[in-house]
Formats: structure tokens, sequence, C-alpha cells
């Protein structure tokens, strides 16, 4: 299996670890069946995600799209966070083995997931809202069998 560049520079140097102490929002996602745990921390002022951490539980793939993708919406606003797609994650590593694509749909969920939080904890949008804002969903993993 080959990685690029990119993938191999975040893992073995993954950018925004951590926790971000009263964060506005936190999205946790992934399954232990395919070893993958992704946990985001967000935060949010005036709708500009200004800091994000994460702390990933799994294979390089996973850290690398953790990684790259909270790159990818630091200074952004929760609109252009929920614009990101899987696809803007592989294409931004420059590629990814197709076994672990999955990786990514779990960087983009873990995303939503944190905006979900963040838009919780606000109180102005109802359950409902907040899941087709955020575009939430089922977690399906055809590399998990789940």
């Amino acid at each position: 299996m080959e990685y690029s560049e990119k993938v191999i520079e975040h893992y073995t140097n993954p950018r925004n670890v951590g926790k971000i102490e009263n964060a506005s929002g936190i999205g946790e996602v992934g399954n232990p069946v395919c070893g993958d745990i992704m946990k985001m921390f967000i935060k949010v002022e005036n709708n500009i995600i200004t800091d994000v951490k994460f702390k990933t539980f799994g294979c390089g793939a996973a850290i690398a799209t953790s990684s790259i993708s909270t790159e990818m919406i630091k200074g952004k606003t929760i609109e252009e966070a929920l614009a990101l797609k899987n696809g803007d994650v592989v294409k931004a590593l420059d590629g990814l083995p197709p076994v672990k694509l999955h990786c990514s749909v779990l960087a983009e969920e873990a995303i939503h997931e944190a905006i979900a939080d963040y838009y919780r904890k606000e109180g102005k949008l109802s359950e409902e809202e907040i899941k087709i804002k955020c575009n939430l969903k089922e977690h399906h993993c055809e590399s998990c069998g789940i």
C-alpha cells in the first residue's frame, strides 16, 4: 500500500493534535470494529472556527486525514467547514489507497458532529434542523462492514 508524501508528512508530523478546553463543539465518530476513532474539538467565535484540535486513535491514514482536515477548516466559517467533503480531504492529501478512503469520511463526519454539537449548545436550532444542516447520518463504512 503506497501513501503520498502528504499523507506521510501529516501522519509523522500531525498538526493540531490535542484537546480544546471549553470547546464550542466536540464531535466523535468511528467504530472500534474498524479501529479508527476520531474526536474533533472546535472553538467558534462570530461564526468563524478560530481553533480546531483532534485526537485520533487509528491508522496513519486516519491521523493524516484528521490533521489535514483541521488545517482546512481553521479560520473558515461554519458554512465553509460544513461544505468540506471527504473528497476534498483526499485531494488535499494527494490521494489515499482505496481501502483507506473511509478515513476521509470519518474526518468529514467528525467535523459535522462537532458543528452539530456547537449548534446544540447554542440552542437556536431544533435537533431536526441540526441533522439537516449538518448532514448527519448513521455511520456506514464498507471497510468496517457496518
